[in-house]
């Protein structure tokens, strides 16, 4: 089992920064990549970035490329997302998630992800 805990959501204006982190325990290395995902109030789960455990990789969702960058600290189990030049459309609660026996499912596909963290809240006022 790998637990997730992020933290670093809050109420921010638009144009404005966030940074989310997520702090893994448990079995870490059975993970192949690390992502972040969102859900706004009434809509499903939607897919924002992924980043590879060991390698280089990262995937971003089309509507945060420029924006958003995830990045990983493997000596400390810990996952970031900076958000920069916020919108009010990227209020959502933030989740963390990491994949481990369906490696074969794509990096956007929820399915792919075995464990959750319990999320964690941003607001982007206009």
């Amino acid at each position: 089992q790998v637990q997730l805990v992020e933290s670093g959501g809050g109420l921010v204006q638009a144009g404005g920064s966030l940074r989310l982190s997520c702090t893994a325990s448990g079995l870490v290395d059975t993970v192949w990549y690390m992502a972040w995902f969102r859900q706004a109030p009434g809509k499903e789960r939607q897919f924002v970035a992924a980043i590879s455990w060991r390698g280089d990789e990262t995937k971003y969702a089309e509507s945060v490329k420029g924006r958003f960058t995830v990045s990983r600290d493997n000596a400390k189990n810990m996952v970031f997302l900076q958000m920069n030049s916020l919108k009010p459309e990227d209020t959502a609660v933030y989740y963390c998630a990491a994949d481990g026996s369906n490696p074969h499912l794509m990096l956007w596909a929820t399915a792919r992800y075995e464990h959750w963290g319990q999320g964690t809240r941003i607001a982007v006022s206009s």
